[in-house]
């Protein structure tokens, strides 16, 4: 696992652009504001880019790269197309498959069963109602947090686009498929529940 996914803290700005069907994010470290990772989608045909400025676009396909700014793969986020309940497969710098989030049928906020390759339950992903706030939680033991609130020294790259803080928990440790994981979720939430 490359050492730029052993961070705790990421500020991730989503790129807009007029009339722009894919998503991209920038991914920067918020107390030195250096670009360190970036966020491109690829490979979306041209009746999904259409559908992307529909009703239907929460249903579109996805297929997302997380890279270095050089261009190496780091982990990269892909959906098919769905029209109920999304399954979204995460992948490792070498296209392995690492785990996955299961969206929940009933949940206020947004929940995801994080699963691994095998598909046995590693986490939960739960969103809050009332804010975007969204924990990764087993039990008692939060491993993550991912917020659109952040009062720290990054607060004046926020724009109008959705940006957001991805905190990840020291127990995680380093080089732990987990936050591979982790990142991948940012990209997961936004393409699934807020786009």
């Amino acid at each position: 696992m490359h050492s730029l996914l052993n961070r705790n803290v990421y500020f991730v700005k989503q790129q807009l652009g007029l009339f722009k069907a894919e998503r991209s994010y920038d991914i920067y470290d918020p107390e030195s504001k250096e670009l360190i990772l970036i966020c491109r989608e690829k490979g979306l045909s041209f009746f999904t880019k259409l559908l992307r400025f529909t009703d239907m676009r929460l249903c579109t396909p996805f297929n997302v790269e997380i890279l270095t700014p050089d261009g190496t793969p780091l982990v990269r986020v892909s959906r098919d197309w769905t029209f109920f309940m999304s399954k979204v497969k995460v992948f490792d710098e070498s296209n392995q498959l690492i785990g996955s989030f299961k969206q929940q049928l009933f949940s206020f906020g947004g929940a995801f069963d994080v699963l691994d390759p095998a598909d046995q339950f590693l986490c939960k992903l739960q969103g809050k109602w009332t804010s975007w706030d969204f924990r990764f939680i087993a039990g008692d033991q939060e491993f993550a947090h991912v917020t659109k609130k952040w009062a720290g020294i990054g607060k004046e790259l926020f724009t109008q686009a959705d940006n957001y803080i991805l905190e990840i928990n020291d127990s995680v440790p380093e080089d732990n498929p987990l936050r591979q994981l982790i990142m991948a979720a940012v990209m997961c939430i936004d393409m699934v529940l807020k786009s």
